[in-house]
This record gives C-alpha cells, sequence and structure tokens, in this order.
C-alpha cells in the first residue's frame, strides 16, 4: 500500500519537473529542478538526468543520504497545489534509463523513499496543506 493518496500519485504522475534539495560536505543548501518519475512498485521517487553521475545533486544525495523534493503549480486563479517529499536518498549507480523510462537519461539516478509527505491543493484546500510522517 502506498504512502501517497491516490490523488498525489495522479497529480505527480501528471508532472515533468520537480527540485530537488540536498545538503553538501559543508552543509550548504544546493536545489535543483530535475526530472522524476514516481515508482509505484517501490513507493519512491527517482530522479534522473544527463550527465547524473558526476552531479553536485548525486554525491550530496549518497553522501548525506537525506533529500527533499518539492512537486508544485498553481491552477488559475491563485490556487496553489503540490507536494513535499522528505525522505531517505541514495545514489544508484545504474538502471536510470529503465527505472525512469527515458533513454536520454544516465545510468546513474538518484531514489528517495518518504519518510515525511506534506501535500497542499491536491486533497486539501490550498492553504490547509495535510502532513504525516511515514514510519518505516
Amino acid at each position: 500500500m502506498s504512502h501517497f493518496t491516490e490523488t498525489e500519485i495522479a497529480y505527480m504522475q501528471e508532472q515533468k519537473l520537480g527540485r530537488l534539495a540536498t545538503v553538501d560536505a559543508k552543509g550548504n543548501p544546493h536545489v535543483v529542478p530535475v526530472g522524476f518519475r514516481y515508482n509505484s512498485e517501490l513507493d519512491t521517487i527517482d530522479v534522473g538526468g544527463y550527465n547524473m553521475g558526476k552531479s553536485k545533486k548525486f554525491r550530496d544525495a549518497g553522501r548525506h543520504g537525506r533529500a527533499a523534493f518539492v512537486i508544485d503549480d498553481v491552477l488559475l486563479p491563485s490556487q496553489p497545489r503540490g507536494i513535499e517529499i522528505r525522505g531517505r536518498s541514495e545514489a544508484i549507480q545504474q538502471g536510470g534509463k529503465e527505472i525512469l523510462q527515458n533513454e536520454n537519461v544516465d545510468a546513474e539516478f538518484i531514489r528517495i523513499t518518504p519518510t515525511h509527505i506534506i501535500s497542499w491543493g491536491i486533497d486539501t484546500h490550498p492553504y490547509h496543506p495535510s502532513s504525516r510522517k511515514i514510519s518505516s
């Protein structure tokens, strides 16, 4: 059973771009826009792209094992919606092309396993977020 609601999953599957936040070795935050895919088999967010294995985000995600990911947009008039996923991150060396179903990305990818999910405007009013911690 998924930790995400059916509506959250549908929302994630509609989107193509999210923002990945990691922390470097000195504790400095780093946020970048990235392509992603919701992995329904593992209930994870898989992040991939060009030159992923050589990227700062890949090193940071693997080094600390923690990341945050945000997918959001705004429906008119002024109806924000989105989902923030905090969790454990893994820098995985191979399988990205198959997992992300995209021949244009590198084999390396980042997998985020949720530990905390916050959403707004998807299952709730845009200004009253839903927040839940995931026990493992």
